[in-house]
């Protein structure tokens, strides 16, 4: 009688203190709010955070909540080092949102030896081959590494692919010239070897690439030695800050040359801040539509938004809407992991694989197709190019530019690339 006295003591307690506690998914998050691509990284950063809390908000990953360890590091790949020997040791973490090339690409041994899946926002080709050396390009394997939206090379291959047909429709004589802009380093350097290769195969001829730095400044030599190349395409591949200030100068120096941005080269921000001398530069665009755009999965962002602008009313740039899409990529490989074995590293990482032209629930329409296998990382080689226009002051609010039309991003071609074993990991 006592044992069972005992036990009907130890029930009721229990039920006092109420339903167990869902144990809670550990994550880190990178994001550059003050150093070189802070410019496009806040609104990533922003939309990682926001839809961490919303996922929250609205029942976690099947009931257990996402922990997220939030890091600033200003874009240092040291700061980032560190980060990550924090995340895997004393946090233990089960997956991290990441986010610039050169860091990323720092850590791609470390992640794979502690199995983390790392959701960057760098698109590096060297990071879309999981088993290593699947041609003779191939730097790496990075079995748990993966990103939204087609990767750096890819995105750099459809420009160059529009460049060439743009040439052919406007009957220009002779070869094109292309050239490559951007800061000796990871991340502009990332597709430089893949469009040069590509620009060369469909008939143009490839300039001197010339050396702009990653921060704004006075880019009036470089915008003079490209006047004298005789460049006709220009690939921009520095984050909008610099590439803003290449402009402007190219502008003021009289350049007449077709501007390509790479995917953080432009934005509704960068238009803005450069006026009428971004007018015409394109670029690609991970989602579907942008901010302004008509898709029923927008009324989802929206409601993300509202997890940093109560009102409703910001405005969100392109990068923003890519950001929620990455994270609930994540967010439902953890739902699969979970039903599946447990929330690990390596479940998560299988969870990637068990969809095809895959779209989180909710972003129909804004989030574009992806799918991820055991043997290819690429999510899409499908590529929507948007052209940036501005066609009046742009002394307003970003929301009040968009709404009137001074600033518009047009789709102007989707460009499928096939998916050719022998372009995959460059």
């Amino acid at each position: 009688m006592k044992k069972i006295a005992l036990s009907l003591v130890s029930a009721l307690a229990l039920a006092a203190a109420g339903p167990a506690v869902a144990q809670s998914i550990n994550i880190g998050h990178l994001a550059d709010y003050s150093g070189g691509t802070s410019d496009v990284g806040q609104p990533y950063g922003q939309g990682i955070q926001d839809t961490i809390a919303w996922i929250n908000a609205n029942g976690g990953v099947n009931g257990k909540k996402i922990n997220s360890d939030f890091n600033e590091y200003g874009y240092q790949v040291p700061r980032a080092l560190a980060a990550f020997k924090k995340w895997v040791g004393s946090d233990k973490v089960v997956a991290i949102q990441g986010w610039g090339t050169a860091d990323t690409e720092a850590l791609v041994a470390m992640v794979t030896k502690e199995e983390v899946p790392y959701f960057s926002a760098s698109y590096s080709a060297s990071l879309t081959d999981p088993k290593g050396k699947v041609n003779e390009k191939s730097e790496r394997a990075a079995p748990f590494n993966f990103f939204y939206g087609p990767s750096y090379s890819d995105a750099a291959r459809a420009m160059v692919q529009w460049a060439a047909d743009d040439w052919k429709k406007k009957g220009k004589p002779g070869k094109p010239k292309w050239v490559h802009m951007g800061a000796n380093h990871p991340f502009p350097n990332s597709p430089k070897a893949a469009a040069e290769a590509y620009a060369k195969e469909l008939g143009f001829e490839v300039l001197d690439p010339i050396t702009f730095a990653l921060t704004p400044g006075d880019y009036t030599p470089q915008c003079l030695t490209l006047k004298q190349s005789g460049a006709n395409y220009a690939y921009l591949g520095n984050t909008a800050g610099s590439n803003i200030s290449v402009l402007k100068a190219c502008k003021t120096a009289g350049v007449d040359v077709q501007f390509f941005g790479n995917v953080w080269g432009m934005d509704e921000n960068a238009a803005k801040a450069a006026g009428d001398a971004a007018n015409g530069v394109v670029f690609p665009v991970r989602t579907a539509v942008t901010w302004s755009g008509s898709a029923p999965g927008l009324a989802t962002m929206k409601d993300i938004s509202k997890n940093s602008d109560s009102s409703g009313t910001a405005y969100r740039p392109v990068h923003y809407l890519a950001a929620i899409c990455t994270a609930l990529y994540m967010k439902e490989a953890m739902e699969w992991a979970d039903k599946n074995g447990g929330v690990s590293g390596v479940k998560i990482r299988d969870g990637m694989y068990q969809k095809k032209d895959w779209v989180p629930k909710g972003t129909e329409g804004v989030c574009k197709p992806s799918t991820w296998t055991a043997t290819d990382h690429r999510p899409t080689t499908s590529v929507d190019l948007y052209r940036a226009v501005v066609n009046g002051p742009t002394d307003a609010s970003v929301a009040e530019l968009v709404k009137s039309g001074v600033i518009k991003l047009d789709k102007v071609a989707t460009i499928d690339l096939p998916r050719k074993t022998e372009l995959q990991g460059w």
